[in-house]
């Protein structure tokens, strides 16, 4: 009997829905279970773990789970404090959140060097740590599990360091966001154990299915006729496409259909453009999967 490829994904919290999302995807039909620790992929050998964030980075690197799905807050705070990290694959365009430093409107602020002597709270002590340190900073921090928003208020801090996405929280709380101390989102880690023969054929179909459903987000089929004078221009608007395929038109010696894979937005203006540029029934389509 095979192993089974083992998944852990956040059981709650702003990454769970959009995590279990990209998992069905990517063609994984997912079976709950009795309870909602363990659920099961009906048609390929692979379990998903609903644990806490915190967990999934040491899940992975313990080999209890051989893919993750985390912020990438939680494992550079995992990684800062000297523990054995896992692999990062690939950043998955989801779950986009910043670590900021912020302060009270009172709190004057002209750079890192401001913040000397200061007491920051702080979920992330290790990230904000290596930035203090990294701009020669001697603040002391204040460890907090949650509710860092409320410190200077509660006199334990003077300002905070804390995740953002809104900043309404902030505001809520008369802080305002001065300094990006790390740039967040979702990504796939991997641990040891998925790089063993026996699990690395369905680990590399896992990945690359993976791969596949983040790179056809917003991804567009850009379809059109040109004149083959203006392939150069045409190439050059096409937003995010790499080298376009180019076929000869029946009965045309100065004219090609041109396709393309654009990673980027087609707007409106991007149509006009190559309307300029000499193209003609121009088409976008959307791309359902991509491998």
């Amino acid at each position: 009997m095979s192993q089974r490829l083992r998944i852990a994904l956040q059981k709650s919290g702003r990454l769970a829905d959009k995590s279990l999302e990209l998992v069905e995807s990517a063609g994984l039909r997912v079976v709950k279970g009795a309870n909602e620790l363990l659920y099961r992929i009906e048609n390929a050998p692979i379990d998903v773990l609903r644990v806490r964030d915190d967990d999934i980075p040491t899940f992975v690197a313990d080999g209890v789970a051989d893919f993750g799905i985390v912020g990438l807050n939680v494992l550079a705070e995992r990684s800062s404090e000297g523990e054995r990290a896992p692999e990062e694959v690939m950043r998955l365009g989801f779950g986009r959140c910043a670590l900021k430093i912020a302060a009270p409107e009172s709190f004057r602020y002209e750079g890192p060097h401001s913040l000397d002597g200061v007491r920051i709270a702080t979920s992330y002590p290790g990230v904000l740590r290596r930035f203090l340190d990294e701009h020669g900073v001697g603040a002391e921090i204040v460890k907090m599990r949650g509710a860092v928003e409320v410190a200077p208020r509660l006199k334990l801090s003077q300002v905070v360091c804390d995740l953002v996405s809104t900043g309404a929280t902030l505001e809520a709380n008369g802080l305002a966001a001065v300094e990006t101390v790390l740039e967040s989102e979702a990504v796939l880690i991997r641990g040891r154990r998925a790089l063993d023969p026996e699990l690395q054929r369905n680990a590399e179909s896992f990945v690359d299915r993976v791969g596949g459903v983040v790179a056809s987000r917003g991804a567009k089929y850009v379809m059109m006729n040109a004149p083959r004078s203006a392939l150069p221009q045409i190439s050059a608007i096409l937003p995010g496409a790499g080298a376009p395929t180019v076929t000869p038109l029946a009965g045309r010696d100065d004219a090609v259909a041109v396709h393309a894979v654009c990673q980027e937005s087609v707007f409106w203006e991007t149509l006009e453009r190559l309307k300029g540029a000499g193209a003609s029934a121009i088409l976008v389509l959307p791309i359902e999967k991509m491998m």
